[in-house]
């Protein structure tokens, strides 16, 4: 078959498999979709890659994507709005918003509204520097849970590392404090993501993650990704006993949930700035067709999700009861 411009248009492979398993469970749509994995049911869309911090082992900086497909590095608010509904109508049960700075995106609460209408437990990755009271509060009847980014209390530190809003102005403990009280009193659910790498590996947070309470901390070991943090991320790595060093350190915290660089492989769902899946298995970025184009489930069984990765880094948990963890 031939366009009017006597384009040849081919299947792609992804949907020639499904014809081929279609043919083989005889047409029987009920048989074909029985031997499809069930699909994880938390998903991260990191929908804006700009930010104002500048850490040097970001491993999603989406340069690939801004370079090749969208020089805004993100996509009109209409095509992102349809992306989560389509997530939600997938089976998608929680959806996180990243980048990026998600709150950097002005129709980021168009975005989680959208994906509240839809049933989905909300949530965004934040480094905090935006989360004033008047923004919160209009975040309120929409969103689930908060997830800071908080690396260290030292602020050398944090400039060294780049988490620093333009890489020259770091949060301080009080300033990490008053974000965490100011989230816990508009009833958000409370996480911490805090990347280990070699500045930070020996620093003890002890007192600051007692105090903050959050429901989870989430601590990563610095990974490097071909292609996103490659050329800079060298100085930061650490080896899996710095990374135990630091566990063991914290590990009277009931809310520590560890992702060395293993586990982090292939568990998480995730959607780039384009509106594409992509993973993580292999040293680069690995991406899907593109959503809207090729349809959410053939996007989605290109990737090869882990259930069982998801499984073993603690992916299930009750994020439908937020507790943010406030006192009195």
């Amino acid at each position: 078959m031939v366009t009017d411009n006597n384009e040849s248009i081919a299947l792609n492979q992804n949907e020639l498999k499904r014809m081929i398993l279609r043919l083989k469970f005889g047409g029987n749509d009920k048989l074909f979709h029985m031997k499809r994995a069930p699909i994880i049911p938390s998903v991260n869309f990191h929908l804006w890659e700009p930010c104002n911090m500048r850490c040097t082992f970001c491993f999603a900086t989406f340069q690939d994507v801004k370079k090749q497909i969208l020089p805004k590095g993100h996509l009109p608010k209409e095509e992102a709005i349809r992306i989560v509904r389509q997530l939600a109508d997938f089976g998608f049960e929680k959806i996180t918003f990243a980048g990026g700075e998600p709150t950097l995106c002005p129709w980021l609460n168009e975005l989680i509204l959208a994906a509240k209408s839809c049933g989905m437990t909300t949530m965004i990755v934040t480094n905090g520097t935006v989360l004033k009271p008047d923004y919160l509060e209009q975040m309120q009847s929409s969103l689930d849970w908060i997830a800071l980014s908080m690396d260290s209390i030292n602020p050398e530190v944090n400039i060294l590392s780049g988490r620093a809003v333009a890489g020259k102005k770091p949060l301080d403990v009080s300033a990490y404090l008053e974000i965490v009280n100011s989230i816990k009193t508009f009833g958000f659910g409370l996480k911490i993501n805090t990347v280990v790498h070699q500045l930070n590996y020996t620093e003890d947070l002890n007192d600051f993650i007692s105090e903050a309470n959050p429901s989870r901390w989430k601590v990563l070991q610095t990974l490097l990704v071909e292609g996103q943090n490659n050329l800079k991320v060298a100085p930061f790595l650490i080896n899996d006993f710095q990374f135990q060093d630091f566990l063991n350190r914290h590990g009277k915290q009931k809310s520590l949930v560890p992702e060395s660089n293993e586990v982090l492989k292939g568990s998480y769902v995730m959607v780039d700035p384009a509106g594409r899946f992509f993973t993580n298995t292999s040293e680069s970025h690995t991406y899907s067709q593109p959503i809207l184009e090729a349809g959410i489930e053939s996007a989605y069984y290109e990737m090869h999700y882990s259930n069982d990765r998801f499984k073993k880094r603690g992916g299930f948990y009750d994020w439908g009861i937020v507790d943010n963890g406030a006192k009195g």
